[in-house]
């Protein structure tokens, strides 16, 4: 191995030990942030921080749920993270979250097709057309060069208002009849685990534990097996960083751009179709986004855009939001505190990433500066000859 090769080594694990550092300290300094909070409202912090860790570990089954409440956000974590990695910012992943429950339900209560075979089918219509709607975004930036920030959060509420036209569709506003899909549709897993299990198994899968937390796994593996062993990874990357150089070596831009909001519109269609046919079984009339697109924005960031280290950061903001309920009922503190306290770990998170932004921008202005001037003084050597 070259002496140049073991630098660029060390210097990509010295870069990956520092993330996981800031990451720590971004959440030590939230949890410090809530801390003040509770002081301010007049709760005891200690007290609080202990009710927060009781509600994630005080019995097998608060562990299985705290779970179940972290494996939508990884997904949808995991989708943004694709897109972050390409050099796109997918804001669609509530909109692409909503069309997964919105296909995932419609095939399981429409279709009659038996046990295994019908949420497969659902799994993988729901993926399609997830990256279909991922990929109108990737389209309509290609082509007409409209940022996918503005065109992804104007497809949410597309998404958001298709879903309550489905419900109104399919249930009529306070009707007492039940529109869950088909049982065959269903992927949880131990309904009945009382009766196969027993101690600590028998009460961790009271909890919902359905087949969407592994296929969670399997698609972080796959995902990260795209981005750094496969030629689309690599061509997917290079078009994030440098478009025009991309273009230059002989890669359609548009058409990465457009692959890689469909990846990951499928991902994130994933975590709504697992959430219906694991958990839900159904549809509701939504009033307000859900946020499990927008969370995942955040387990993305706070993993800084790895694949591997979103299970890790979705794992955290799932169970962080799942005990702040039991936050509330020992203490009567507001849910609002783990909003704040997320709030603060994704702000202090997002700080250096805001400078390397600004670094950018400065020295590709200085790098443009340069440039004009040596074109300048070339043509005043020329003007004098």
């Amino acid at each position: 191995m070259s002496e140049k090769s073991v630098k660029m080594k060390k210097s990509k694990k010295s870069l990956a030990s520092s993330k996981v550092l800031f990451t720590i300290i971004s959440v030590l300094l939230g949890l410090l942030v809530g801390a003040i909070v509770l002081i301010i409202a007049g709760y005891n912090p200690i007290e609080g921080f202990k009710n927060l860790f009781l509600g994630v570990f005080k019995t097998p089954r608060h562990m299985g749920w705290a779970i179940v409440n972290s494996t939508p956000i990884i997904i949808t974590g995991l989708g943004v993270c694709f897109a972050f990695q390409t050099g796109l910012f997918n804001m669609g992943a509530e909109g692409q979250f909503i069309i997964g429950t919105i296909v995932g339900f419609l095939v399981g209560y429409l279709l009659d097709l038996p046990p295994v075979i019908l949420p497969i089918v659902a799994i993988i219509v729901t993926m399609v057309c997830g990256a279909a709607y991922g990929a109108l975004a990737g389209f309509i930036k290609s082509k007409f060069g409209i940022h996918e920030v503005i065109s992804t959060i104007m497809l949410n509420w597309v998404a958001f208002y298709l879903q309550n036209f489905i419900v109104y569709r399919y249930q009529q506003p306070n009707s007492m009849g039940s529109f869950d899909i088909a049982d065959s549709a269903k992927i949880t897993l131990f309904t009945d685990a009382a009766k196969r299990f027993e101690g600590f198994f028998s009460k961790f899968f009271r909890a919902p534990i359905h087949w969407g937390t592994i296929l969670a796994i399997v698609a972080v593996v796959i995902v990260w097996f795209i981005l750094n062993k496969t030629t689309l990874g690599y061509k997917l990357k290079a078009v994030g960083l440098n478009k025009e150089a991309s273009e230059y070596g002989g890669i359609d831009s548009g058409k990465k751009i457009v692959q890689s909001m469909a990846i990951s519109g499928a991902i994130c269609a994933l975590a709504g179709v697992t959430q219906v046919l694991g958990f839900t079984y159904n549809l509701s009339i939504l009033s307000s986004m859900q946020n499990f697109g927008f969370d995942g924005l955040a387990v993305s960031l706070l993993a800084s855009n790895n694949p591997i280290g979103v299970i890790f950061s979705g794992l955290f903001f799932g169970s962080l939001k799942y005990a702040g309920s039991n936050l509330q009922r020992a203490m009567g503190v507001p849910s609002e505190i783990i909003s704040i306290i997320i709030g603060t770990i994704i702000l202090f998170t997002a700080v250096p990433l805001v400078f390397r932004i600004i670094k950018a921008k400065i020295r590709k202005h200085r790098n443009l500066k340069n440039v004009q001037e040596e074109a300048q003084k070339v043509k005043n050597e020329e003007d004098v000859r």
